[in-house]
């Protein structure tokens, strides 16, 4: 395998996992050439967020029409208010044919959907180590309705079952460490890939 090859990284785990915050770290200090998939959404932005940067804010009917037309690589509703996230096609195949490593942070029915379609995908979940510590972390984000944070914690325990599809898990308790296993599991894919 030559190393000006794209490959696809699939980061998932519970809504409070911490993977966002990972993510930028790994970003910062992987010497790897990742480069970060922004998802579309339907859902509003939260305080803070911006269109093309933290997501793609699209109307339902502009979700729906590039849905029609095969422009998302995965693409589900999620969380059970209706709301849709997805993978536009235009967000990885350039980089991937830029021999960058492309960074998928989505839901674990997305991430089956990609990995299903690249075999080769690399599949990190990030976890905490308790369901409780994933309580205290959604409560402390201050961004999710009581409502909100009920729904993601009764859907992790299945999302929490689906950790063995990944090739590697991360817990995220400790970041520095997370974000150490993150990057050491990436640059001896690299390696690997490079040495092929």
């Amino acid at each position: 395998m030559s190393s000006n090859r794209g490959r696809l990284v699939v980061v998932s785990g519970p809504a409070g996992a911490g993977k966002t915050t990972l993510l930028q770290r790994v970003f910062r200090q992987s010497p790897v050439p990742l480069v970060r998939s922004v998802s579309a959404t339907t859902r509003p932005p939260r305080k803070g967020e911006r269109d093309g940067v933290d997501y793609h804010f699209l109307t339902p009917a502009d979700f729906e029409d590039r849905r029609k037309k095969g422009e998302f690589l995965e693409c589900f509703q999620v969380f059970g208010r209706g709301d849709w996230y997805g993978t536009l096609s235009s967000e990885v195949t350039p980089g991937l044919r830029a021999g960058k490593w492309v960074v998928l942070n989505i839901d674990v029915k997305g991430a089956g959907a990609v990995m299903d379609r690249y075999a080769d995908a690399i599949g990190i979940f990030v976890r905490p180590s308790t369901l409780e510590e994933l309580r205290r972390r959604l409560v402390l984000r201050g961004t999710e309705t009581e409502e909100a944070i009920r729904q993601r914690l009764e859907q992790a325990p299945c999302e929490l079952g689906l950790a063995g599809r990944y090739q590697y898990q991360v817990i995220n308790d400790d970041l520095d460490q997370a974000v150490e296993r993150m990057c050491k599991i990436l640059q001896e894919q690299w390696e690997t890939d490079r040495n092929a």
